[in-house]
């Protein structure tokens, strides 16, 4: 059993009292104060995370545009230079090898962001499918990375920032990121976030990220910032409906299944998976990714049976109590007859069907 590993900012959590979990393979904290406590931050004021377990692999030479068209889903050819998208790495059954945020950082230069859990596997997938004339490097143990989320992030981060040429971070488009000095050192910040709320992504070197991380959390404590953890990362991004890999997303799933249609070239096409996608839509799909409230008590967890007319019909991805809408909600696949909005079917806890209603997703307005 492999040992399981720490990021730079392990003692930093538990100094501030964080109870600590394995995720992925690290050692994480899932809460600080209270998952309610701190999900209300990143909605209201503003939360930072540390997510240095996810990886960062990059991609350079002659033909890095061309691998990467190649590997991703989504259009590359098109990106700026200091400009982000989603995207996914597919196999060529048209399954998901896991789903990624691609940087520009030059003309023939870029990072993906991946999952935890799928560094390695990413990295073996990707040198796998490289055009001649490319490379890549992977700098996960090597990068840290703080996500601040919520309405006073923008704030918090210009005051710490020394522009220089550059725009406050502010001023950033979405999915947009520039180059930062800070007092802890340099930066790379990203208008962008896994929770719903407005936010940013901060990439610096792993050993400085201590620096920042107390840094943000002194000059924010009187603005509301608080530290985050897992359990609040989790009901964020599921009350916007965003897809988690091992959840939503994994090798068999067809990203048009899980309604990710939009971050896929289809007409272009060109990319590892792209026949097979074209190919199981033309069989019809059997099945697709809803949202779902439930109506009575109860809290519907991952595999727990979706029902319709006293039989299982499908299975719960995710699902949690909702802190800002007060209710019962989740992620799952159903057949694409029992997919439309108001749909009632039931889920399966404990051996007691619960009534729920399928919804349109993002499930909070806010998100």
């Amino acid at each position: 059993m492999s040992e399981t590993r720490r990021t730079p900012l392990y003692a930093r959590h538990v100094e501030l009292g964080a109870r600590m979990v394995d995720f992925a393979g690290f050692a994480m904290p899932v809460q600080y104060d209270s998952i309610k406590n701190e999900h209300r931050a990143v909605r209201e004021t503003a939360g930072l995370f540390d997510v240095s377990h996810m990886g960062q692999i990059h991609l350079s030479g002659k033909t890095a545009l061309e691998s990467a068209q190649r590997l991703l889903t989504c259009r590359v050819d098109t990106l700026e230079v200091g400009q982000v998208r989603y995207g996914l790495l597919c196999n060529s059954d048209g399954g998901c090898v896991d789903d990624v945020t691609v940087y520009r950082e030059g003309p023939s230069e870029f990072m993906l962001c991946v999952n935890a859990s799928n560094i390695e596997k990413d990295r073996d997938w990707i040198r796998d499918g490289l055009v001649p004339g490319s490379e890549i490097r992977d700098r996960s143990s090597e990068t840290g990375l703080l996500a601040i989320q919520g309405p006073k992030s923008a704030e918090l981060l210009d005051r710490l920032c020394h522009a220089g040429e550059e725009p406050n971070p502010s001023a950033l488009g979405r999915f947009r990121f520039s180059a930062y000095t800070t007092q802890a050192g340099p930066v790379l910040i990203s208008r962008t976030g896994y929770t719903g709320s407005d936010g940013f992504e901060i990439y610096l070197p792993a050993e400085v990220s201590r620096a920042l991380f107390d840094l943000l959390l002194e000059t924010g404590q009187a603005d509301g910032l608080v530290p985050a953890g897992l359990g609040a990362r989790d009901t964020l991004r599921l009350e916007a409906a965003l897809p988690l890999y091992g959840h939503e997303l994994d090798d068999t799933t067809s990203p048009l299944e899980a309604g990710l249609a939009r971050f896929v070239k289809r007409k272009q096409g060109g990319f590892i998976g792209h026949e097979a996608i074209e190919a199981r839509e033309k069989q019809g799909r059997s099945r697709q990714l809803v949202g779902f409230e439930l109506l009575e008590r109860g809290i519907a967890r991952a595999d727990y049976p979706i029902v319709s007319g006293g039989r299982q019909v499908g299975r719960v991805t995710s699902g949690a109590p909702s802190p800002s809408l007060g209710t019962s909600i989740g992620l799952g696949y159903v057949p694409p007859e029992n997919a439309a909005p108001g749909t009632e079917l039931a889920i399966e806890i404990r051996k007691k069907n619960v009534k729920a209603r399928i919804v349109t997703t993002p499930f909070s307005k806010n998100s």
